[in-house]
């Protein structure tokens, strides 16, 4: 594979041009070959799933095998330093500015504050679980790859489809709250420079000015990682300006008086809130995906991405109280909370500052979010779920330009038709579940190595899961039915202690981080999983058939697509040299297959 360090001069790879477009490009796999072949594939589907489900990659296949399939490498030209306003440029954004104000309004009242710790709390234990896997397989392919070495192929897929689907519609949301606060900074009414259209509400304002946002921060992040790195610190440092200003000012002109009643919506639109605005911090796990452009990962990732992690609980906590003493909770505008609760204390020069903060915000989550969701994207289609065109790295820029447009098309698209209230709920569905599915892969690295766990630690070890995931799914649906009850507590809550203290005494680790590891495993991992269902358990019944049918799309998509092009590719003959360099780690007693297998009970 050619490195792009070297400083290609065209676009020319290997006597291929980057912008191909052949049917090879897109379907190189045998069941593609031709219509017979790929009936004969779907006469075969049931056996092939069965197959797919078995299935686990490995660290060494992730790190090497995976990466060579984009053709050219990426860059390494991260550290600490840019990982860090990474951290900031990806986070604060249309969640803390925007989601703030309607989830004060709608659900939570003063006690926003409380939703925000509660979500951040739930957030950290996911990024205790990013650094560990960061650390140890430093991939562009962040939670997709992760998963797919200690959960398998399938579980990677409905993993790799939310990934996507939080990707193109997070995106689409951030575009939309910067059309809005655009509209608030020209001091114009909120929707004026949207189209209005007859179509059904939440669809039917259309939205020019978030496409050609998204256009340019794709552009920019096709051009250079290290550029577009830069100009996220300089724009970065300038929000943190904006954000130091609302905290202090915001608290200079608090009213007391305006945080009673403090849970006027009660404890139950408390976490309603928190899994809402749980969006204002699912943007860090881009950071894992830079991973492979980083100079020394196992140093850098912890820093930049638990330390800018911290930092940013604390801010939002603080600004979701200014906001709440500033103005009264019934009287908080949704679609501009800052800029109006300034105007409304006499600051009317203040909201334009604030808008202009919140720009800048949005703007680097854009930024931040075209360069780490490529990443996701390129290494889904380095294992051939998706077409492997999208893998390709481009030789001069050492970006992946194919993944990038289809995000951005996808999510301009999106962002021209839907409105943000209809997008917040379905992503953050999307991203608590990939949030528990990844607490589940650390225990499962932890606790089991094929070939040296025995089975019977092994069916223990999913039984274990088993309980901690049901009880957690029964608190959740027991704080839904009746959020002032207790008796349903008694029998999930032992339940999942139980389940987690099972792991804890009865199960021995079997793989020890080599660099950086999660603290208290399985406690921690546990409570992640729990904390996830319980938030995802408060969202409303349509966010779940949003979620429901998407979910079902993608099976379908599988099932006569990457089903069949991730078998292909996992049971294709291998060169001779790949026969030798397996040969060599057997003797090191690190086999290099294409995948492991291993049967589940």
């Amino acid at each position: 594979m050619k490195s792009s360090n070297e400083g290609p001069t065209s676009d020319q790879v290997g006597g291929k041009s980057y912008w191909r477009w052949s049917k090879q490009d897109f379907f190189p796999e045998e069941s593609f070959k031709s219509w017979g072949s790929y009936r004969s594939a779907l006469q075969q589907t049931g056996f092939r799933l069965k197959d797919r489900i078995k299935s686990r990659s490995d660290d060494v296949t992730e790190l090497g095998e995976l990466r060579k399939r984009s053709e050219n490498d990426m860059k390494r030209c991260l550290n600490w330093w840019d990982l860090t306003w990474f951290g900031f440029g990806s986070v604060i954004g249309a969640g803390i500015f925007v989601l703030t104000g309607q989830e004060a309004h709608k659900h939570a009242g003063p006690a926003i504050v409380l939703s925000y710790v509660a979500s951040g709390v739930s957030a950290m234990l996911s990024v205790f679980c990013y650094t560990e896997f960061a650390v140890e397989i430093p991939v562009a392919g962040g939670s997709f790859a992760y998963l797919r070495v200690e959960l398998g192929d399938f579980a990677a897929f409905i993993t790799a489809g939310n990934i996507l689907l939080e990707s193109i519609v997070g995106t689409a949301a951030v575009a939309r709250a910067w059309t809005s606060y655009f509209t608030n900074l020209l001091n114009r009414p909120s929707d004026s420079l949207r189209i209005h259209t007859s179509l059904r509400d939440g669809y039917n304002l259309l939205d020019p000015i978030a496409v050609a946002v998204l256009a340019i921060a794709a552009t920019i992040a096709m051009i250079s990682t290290r550029h577009a790195s830069s100009i996220n610190w300089i724009a970065s440092a300038i929000n943190t300006v904006v954000i130091l200003f609302v905290i202090i000012a915001g608290f200079i002109h608090a009213d007391p008086s305006n945080l009673t009643p403090f849970m006027p919506y009660g404890a139950k639109g408390v976490f309603q809130a928190a899994a809402i605005v749980y969006f204002a911090y699912g943007g860090f796990d881009n950071i894992a995906t830079m991973a492979e452009e980083t100079k020394n990962p196992s140093k850098d990732i912890p820093l930049g991405l638990l330390g800018s992690m911290s930092i940013i609980m604390v801010i939002y906590c603080l600004m979701a109280l200014a906001l709440s003493m500033l103005q009264k909770y019934t009287e908080i505008d949704e679609n501009a909370a800052y800029s109006m609760a300034f105007q409304s204390v006499g600051m009317k020069w203040a909201k334009y500052l604030v808008a202009l903060g919140a720009l800048k915000g949005m703007t680097t989550v854009l930024l931040v979010g075209a360069l780490g969701q490529a990443r996701y994207t390129t290494h889904i289609a380095r294992a051939h779920m998706i077409p492997p065109w999208f893998a390709l790295v481009h030789p001069k820029t050492g970006t992946p330009i194919n993944a990038t447009l289809l995000l951005t098309i996808s999510s301009a698209f999106i962002a021209f038709f839907s409105g943000l209230d209809v997008l917040a709920s379905l992503l953050s569905v999307s991203t608590l579940f990939i949030f528990m599915m990844m607490a589940v892969a650390l225990l499962v690295r932890r606790y089991y190595v094929q070939d040296k766990t025995p089975r019977q630690n092994l069916c223990m070890l999913v039984a274990f899961l088993l309980i901690i995931i049901v009880s957690s799914m029964g608190t959740s649906a027991y704080w839904g039915l009746d959020p002032n009850g207790w008796i349903g507590y008694c029998v999930t809550v032992p339940l999942w202690f139980l389940g987690t203290f099972g792991i804890y005494y009865f199960l021995p680790q079997q793989r020890t981080p080599k660099v950086w590891g999660v603290p208290l495993v399985p406690w921690l991992p546990s409570l992640s999983i729990a904390t996830n269902l319980f938030l995802m358990g408060s969202l409303g019944a349509e966010a779940f058939m949003r979620f429901g049918i998407c979910t079902v799309v993608m099976l379908l998509y599988y099932l006569f697509f990457g089903l069949h092009a991730t078998y292909d590719m996992a049971h294709q003959p291998r060169q001779p040299e790949e026969k030798l360099q397996q040969a060599d780690n057997e003797d090191n007693g690190k086999s290099k297959t294409p995948e492991a297998h291993v049967s589940f009970p």
